[in-house]
């Protein structure tokens, strides 16, 4: 067994580690869930959320929804979307100010269908307000995508660093906007390991999530650097230990056994969707929060990621190897459009 198992399963289980979790994150699980306070309206905005059929992404869509705005889940199943759609319309269908929800189909495996998506997205929608990059696959088998590239990394980074800068001229366009990026507490034990992307020299279910959540934070720092002075803000949030159908290929990442000891005693620090959503949420509409950019939050609170994700230096090297990877060549996303 690997010490990045040990590391992880030391991450979620231990009463020790919960409280070495509060002492530098603060807050979270359902023994310190933080709640976004804000009751700023979206009527007239426009929102996209992707993985918004499940999960955080779901009761994000469902609050936003209820705030007015026109949300719009893109997402890879598009028969749970509808379900999860419906059942958004039904929890508030007595509740007046009601926005509206859209679906689209993306797969952020496949660079082909994130350029497809965003394409009719850009032909749809005239502004683009929030963009809420939510989805994301966790400590699955490893698989190479249809592009070439490790699963996670393409789906939870590359596929969502693409779509962002496909939709960054009509976002710059709606100014002021927001973009929220959600990442992970355990990207405090990932390294990218760019001198081996698709990990073929040793593959860690564990190695690859963290690598990409810690991706997700220097892309924020990168984004947020660039995009200063534009009106446009950056964030990036670690939700909490989210009691999600992330969990699924924990037994595999970790040992036989692992997902049912997490489901059966992690309610002692698990937060319900719901809670998790909450930090989202704050990031997307507190007027504190729009004030800032470039920042880490974790249960509605701005805190401290680990000292890698801080490296300048590794997030334009990141940002360069990101931009050949998804072939954007020449395309400026700055140019507002």
């Amino acid at each position: 067994m690997s010490w990045d198992y040990i590391n992880y399963t030391l991450l979620i289980m231990t009463p020790v580690t919960i409280f070495v979790i509060y002492h530098f994150q603060k807050r979270m699980g359902i023994l310190f869930n933080g709640k976004c306070t804000s009751k700023e309206r979206l009527d007239g905005k426009t929102v996209i959320i992707t993985g918004s059929n499940t999960g955080i992404g779901k009761y994000t869509a469902l609050a936003l929804y209820e705030r007015g705005a026109q949300v719009i889940m893109a997402c890879r199943n598009l028969e749970k979307a509808e379900e999860a759609s419906k059942y958004i319309k039904e929890k508030i269908q007595n509740i007046e100010g009601r926005g509206e929800l859209v679906i689209k189909h993306l797969d952020l495996s496949s660079l082909a269908s994130v350029r497809n998506c965003a394409q009719e997205l850009l032909q749809e929608n005239q502004n683009i307000h929030i963009l809420i990059n939510n989805a994301g696959v966790m400590m699955s088998p490893r698989q190479i995508t249809e592009d070439g590239y490790e699963l996670q990394f393409a789906t939870n980074h590359l596929g969502h660093f693409l779509f962002t800068l496909l939709l960054l001229p009509r976002i710059l366009r709606s100014a002021p906007a927001r973009i929220v990026n959600v990442s992970s507490i355990v990207h405090r034990i990932g390294d990218l390991y760019l001198d081996d992307i698709n990990l073929e020299k040793y593959y860690s279910p564990v190695k690859s999530y963290g690598r990409t959540k810690l991706a997700n934070i220097l892309f924020t720092k990168e984004l947020a650097r660039r995009l200063e002075g534009t009106n446009v803000s950056v964030y990036c949030l670690h939700p909490g230990v989210v009691d999600t159908e992330l969990s699924r290929h924990l037994d595999y990442a970790v040992f036989p056994g692992m997902k049912w000891i997490y489901q059966r005693l992690g309610w002692i620090f698990m937060k319900t969707p719901q809670q998790g959503a909450q930090t989202t949420l704050h990031c997307a509409l507190d007027g504190q929060a729009g004030k800032e950019s470039g920042l880490y939050y974790a249960d509605c609170k701005v805190t401290t990621p680990s000292e890698k994700a801080c490296d300048p230096k590794l997030a334009k090297k990141l940002w360069d190897l990101s931009i050949d990877m998804v072939k954007l060549g020449n395309y400026d996303p700055f140019k507002r459009g």
